[in-house]
């Protein structure tokens, strides 16, 4: 079967305008669908945008036919889960059939900025489980045209519904790099995603996602298992290990950033990156091939969706070649 290759949209580095014009040539190019970054704050300064991700996901499905989706957002600090909620069921009103929701357990840099606590990892996994909760109920009630309510340990939510929902709420996919998040997104989410990691890391959380769906009584062969997958690519080796250093250093960085809070202090980080610090965290370099055999990897691993972000600023010419020779030798 041919893969189902994406694009991810990276709403840090790129206007809105000009990430919909990708989303719409990365589509022209045989890109399937679209992942869209949610960030109020880029990784690095020069990075210099972030844009609305609702905003600009509308924009995207207005220009494009595949499916589309936040990759991921986090709901309950800057947002309430029934805002989430409402935001994705309008989406997936007006374009059904082709919206997804992803959920994420969030990071300091875009949900510190309200100035709430920022909560240790173990909290933060367990709000993002009550929040995936909350809005999957909401979603359920509100099809079935009734009112509910949530009194949660971190969530309120008083007698409502969604007034604006399609006839099948969207899969609502949760972010695990972990194994005992994605044991639990197995039992509760209708997905997982997670990012490029080693193989067998990678192997394992799959494992441990199937385990947690197969003791909820589903079938994990029917449920998405989505990847972003960070790559440097460029017509030579060289541009693309200065493209992978200049452009996307966090891809190098040994540490967790999920409480880092400012930009700045990322790019005081990065300034220790080495070429070397890529081995084993993401391909970097001109050889098609290579890139091919790599995704192709995570494809045979069982993942269903692949959304690419080469970190080049050249992202025209990527989506061209990799449209041309790598997305067609792909296969599921």
């Amino acid at each position: 079967m041919p893969a189902h290759i994406g694009y991810a949209a990276m709403l840090e580095r790129f206007p809105p305008a000009e990430a919909v014009e990708l989303a719409a040539l990365a589509e022209a190019n045989g890109f399937t669908g679209v992942m869209a970054s949610d960030h109020f704050q880029p990784w690095l300064p020069a990075h210099g945008q972030s844009s609305f991700v609702w905003s600009v996901l509308a924009g995207i499905a207005a220009r494009t036919t595949g499916d589309f989706g936040p990759g991921v957002t986090t709901p309950g600090f800057r947002m309430h889960p029934a805002v989430v909620a409402q935001a994705s069921a309008t989406l997936a009103a007006m374009h059904p059939g082709r919206h997804w929701l992803g959920i994420g357990s969030g990071e300091a840099i875009n949900e510190h900025v309200v100035g709430r606590y920022w909560p240790e990892p173990p909290e933060r996994i367990a709000r993002m489980f009550e929040a995936v909760d909350l809005i999957k109920r909401l979603f359920a009630a509100s099809i079935a045209g009734r009112d509910m309510r949530h009194q949660g340990p971190f969530f309120k939510l008083e007698t409502t519904r969604l007034w604006t929902m399609p006839a099948q709420a969207p899969d609502v996919l949760v972010a695990a790099g972990g194994p005992v998040t994605a044991k639990r997104a197995g039992r509760v989410a209708d997905g997982l995603i997670t990012m490029g990691a080693p193989a067998d890391r990678l192997a394992a959380l799959l494992q441990r996602f199937a385990e947690g769906a197969r003791e909820a009584g589903r079938d994990p062969s029917r449920m998405p298992k989505v990847l972003q997958l960070h790559l440097s690519w460029a017509p030579t080796d060289e541009e693309a290990m200065r493209n992978a250093l200049t452009e996307w250093p966090i891809g190098g960085l040994p540490a967790p950033r999920g409480d880092i809070r400012s930009p700045y202090d990322v790019e005081h980080f990065a300034r220790t990156v080495r070429p070397e610090d890529f081995a084993g965290r993401m391909i970097v370099g001109a050889d098609l091939d290579r890139h091919r055999a790599g995704i192709q990897r995570y494809l045979d691993l069982g993942f269903d969706r692949v959304y690419l972000h080469n970190v080049g600023r050249d992202q025209a010419a990527f989506l061209e070649v990799f449209g041309r020779e790598v997305l067609p030798r792909l296969t599921r």
